[in-house]
């Protein structure tokens, strides 16, 4: 082990005194999938050992391999197993449910990766990125709004300046001018600049956190490795050497969005305070000085939206270098503006009184006219990118990154409508007292009902799918097992099983529907606020009378249901890190989600394939070198888009003395369909001819694997046939008692899988690969014997 740290460090290329000889180790690098496990049971073993790594993210042996090395006679029937253990980058204690409440950073992050395949149109790429970017900025400025909205607007202007409000919650007493008897803190502007420091707090809670989660996890740097000629062909960017190291680009987006929301807090606090001094007859000093940091604002807001805009991901080169010092120090600058803000919004102003509610009708309508103008922007670059490479089975043709980037914006403005509404069902009860929160959020809390309505819609339609396909699947599988005796219950399980694993696949259709709906509902309740100025049930008065009762009921039960369905919402959380099987149940696509780089919202997740793709490269790397022996990397589920990522990562040397064997693999049925541009076919087909060979394993019962489908002859040589599952149908001699439906999970206990690693390994010959076989054998075993 100490030999591989040493090459490790210095980087030493291949020499021919390396290569293996015909005795060679053989290792197989096992890389679990979604969920997590224990090495115990990867290892099929209670003693393990720890080989290299630490306690977020380690190899592991069984005590009887852990010298291997030393004696390879021991381990000539088969490969040394170790086992790569990463769940505690995406699990841990229940604090972490915490991070749930970044879902729309985490989506939004998760469009700028979903860009179609293209070739050329380099200005047309970087377009999209820059939406996708302005997008998150835009997230980043509603959350803050927000907060914002429940603590100046809701709490501080118009409870504690309202007398019934005040004497109900007495611990707003001090800032009440008719509780207090008009204390030091009873001016409205002091009021505004004491609330200020929530919103201000928590956006400096998320300049920490994005700044400790970045060095905790993804300051690991990659090999250090010169760019291939074939990677400056555009067929996938995972193999580029700054790829995995994005230090530069969160650094500078972490500055910007930290700054944008210390401004966003400085002009909520001295917008009020400057509008009162323009008024006729005030202080010609103050007014002065509200429009010089009017002035001071705009200008910072320029130049965040210059620093957000003026560049994207280097990935040709490690990035190891930092923006100038003046980007760096926006969020300072950015705060020290806030604070002279507040400075100026506390100066005393005796006849001023807070009456109605803060100008933020403007502010959230503003912001959601601009996420629809980006959305369909970047829905024209989607659709101008798809078509110079137009493929069938990209998802939504194209169109899945702006549809993403919509739901992403529809889940900010639930999460800050539902806050401001609970907020001020709280303050004001049933009173009536307050005016409440803008009518904006009034009107999108009214469209919830309707969209649930699609949800239930959606849900009944593919109900109805699941129930005929299930029906149709019954005489496959009886088809399957003719012969044996029939069996309704199991074979209607089986088939049951076949039609749930068919929903994954119909996960753009609902995409596509849901954003669209929200795209439209979104625009409705933007019409209707500006357009009638009132709440819903307001504005339906007159000659929409009939319909003012059913306006009102959707606004009250759109805004019970955005608080049920928070709370619902970090509960489910919170369970999904200690309950494993939740956290199996929405685990994919937090892992999706949290697999990529931090490229267009830097406060999203972080990303553990920034920690885990570097482990797995210099694990490989090191033991090749070091050892000249086999190596077959073995990936299930999201482990096998590790694998994957992890060999592009590799020297072309080194990645064709590998043989990659996936199961259980989303590589193409997620991850190329999603996400073309970097595991689309052209990426895949070369991935299977610069690695010395490559099978894949799927069950017809799997929801989340599938085939890879490579084109041309490339396919049969990967892909197997689809597994038998359950082993066995009825009661055998091999299986007494019924066989599970396995699904998803225990594919190493399928037969099929260990003919496959030792056919593998009988293809990596000890100085070049093996001849690729010309007739395609995908059967099983029965096509091996020439290999």
């Amino acid at each position: 082990m100490e030999r591989a740290r040493e090459h490790a460090s210095t980087g030493e290329p291949d020499t021919p005194a390396q290569r293996p000889t015909a005795g060679g180790a053989a290792l197989e690098l096992l890389v679990h999938g979604v969920g997590g496990t224990t090495p115990e049971v990867m290892l099929n073993d209670p003693r393990t050992v720890r080989v290299t790594g630490d306690e977020t993210a380690a190899v592991y042996r069984r005590v009887d391999d852990a010298e291997a090395e030393r004696r390879p006679e021991e381990h000539r029937d088969g490969p040394v197993r170790e086992a790569y253990v990463w769940c505690n980058l995406t699990s841990g204690n229940g604090t972490r449910a915490l991070w749930l409440l970044l879902l729309p950073f985490m989506v939004v992050n998760l469009a700028h990766w979903m860009r179609p395949a293209t070739r050329g149109r380099t200005r047309t790429v970087r377009l999209y990125g820059l939406l996708v970017r302005l997008a998150a900025l835009s997230l980043t400025v509603l959350l803050v709004a927000a907060v914002c909205e429940v603590a100046l607007d809701l709490t501080a202007w118009q409870c504690a300046g309202t007398r019934a409000c005040a004497r109900e919650h007495t611990w707003l007493g001090f800032l009440s001018p008719t509780v207090s008897g008009g204390g030091w803190w009873s001016q409205p502007g002091r009021r505004l600049a004491l609330a200020g420091i929530v919103p201000a707090a928590l956006t400096g809670l998320l300049w920490y956190l994005s700044h400790r989660t970045w060095s905790a996890y993804e300051s690991h740097r990659p090999m250090s490795r010169t760019a291939e000629p074939a990677e400056e062909t555009g067929r996938t960017g995972l193999g580029r050497p700054g790829f995995w190291y994005g230090r530069r680009l969160v650094a500078r987006l972490r500055a910007a969005h930290a700054a944008a929301g210390f401004l966003t807090v400085a002009a909520a606090v001295g917008s009020s305070a400057a509008r009162h001094d323009r008024r006729p007859g005030g202080p010609a000093v103050l007014e002065a000085l509200g429009a010089l940091l009017e002035a001071t604002l705009v200008t910072g807001a320029f130049f965040v939206l210059w620093v957000v805009c003026r560049r994207g991901r280097s990935e040709n080169r490690l990035d190891k270098e930092l923006d100038h010092v003046l980007v760096r120090r926006l969020p300072v600058g950015s705060l020290v503006l806030l604070v002279l803000t507040s400075v100026y919004a506390g100066w005393s102003r005796p006849g001023w009184r807070s009456t109605g509610r803060l100008p933020g009708d403007l502010t959230f309508g503003a912001i959601a006219f601009l996420q629809g103008l980006i959305v369909i922007a970047l829905c024209g670059v989607a659709h101008t990118l798809y078509r110079t490479r137009p493929d069938p089975r990209t998802a939504m043709r194209g169109i899945a990154g702006p549809a993403v980037a919509m739901l992403a914006c529809a889940l900010g403005g639930v999460m800050s409508g539902g806050v401001s509404q609970r907020m001020a069902d709280w303050l004001d009860g049933t009173r009536d007292s307050l005016p409440g929160p803008p009518v904006l959020l009034t009107w999108q809390a009214s469209a919830i009902p309707p969209l649930l309505l699609v949800l239930l819609v959606l849900g009944g339609r593919l109900a109805r799918h699941t129930w005929r396909l299930r029906e149709r699947e019954m005489a496959a599988v009886a088809l399957d097992h003719e012969g044996q005796p029939r069996d309704i219950t199991r074979t209607r399980r089986i088939a049951g099983a076949r039609a749930m694993a068919t929903l994954t696949d119909l996960a753009p259709v609902m995409t596509g529907v849901l954003s669209s709906v929200t795209l439209l509902l979104g625009a409705a309740a933007l019409v209707g606020a500006f357009a009638t100025g009132d709440a819903p049930g307001d504005a339906a008065h007159g000659a929409y009378g009939f319909v003012r009762g059913g306006a009102q009921t959707a606004q009250a039960l759109g805004s019970w249901l955005i608080g049920f369905g928070f709370i619902l919402f970090v509960t489910w959380g919170r369970r999904a890190y200690k309950d494993p099987a939740a956290r199996r149940t929405i685990g994919i696509l937090w892992d999706v989600g949290t697999f990529w780089p931090r490229a267009a919202h830097p406060f999203a997740p972080p990303c553990y394939a920034e920690r885990a793709v570097p482990d797995l490269t210099w694990r490989m790397a090191t033991w090749i070198r070091t050892t000249g022996g086999r190596l077959v990397l073995s990936g299930h589920s999201q482990g096998s888009v590790l694998a994957a990522a992890a060999a592009w990562q590799l020297k072309p040397s080194v990645r064709k003395r590998i043989a990659l064997l996936t199961y259980g693999s989303p590589l193409e049925r997620l991850y190329g369909r999603w996400f073309p541009a970097h595991f689309g076919p052209a990426a895949l087909t070369a991935l299977h001819h610069e690695v010395a060979c490559w099978r894949n394993l799927y069950r017809p019962t799997d929801p989340i694997g599938g085939p890879v489908l490579l084109p041309g002859d490339c396919g049969p040589q990967v892909d197997h046939e689809p597994l038998k599952d359950p082993l066995a149908y009825g009661r055998t001699e091999q299986h007494p008692l019924p066989a599970p439906i396995l699904g998803h999970s225990d594919y190493q206990a399928d037969p099929v899988f260990d003919v496959e690693r030792a056919w593998l390994l009988s293809r990596l010959r000890p100085d070049v690969p093996a001849p690729r076989p010309q007739d395609g054998g995908s059967q099983g075993s029965s096509g091996r014997s020439s290999g």
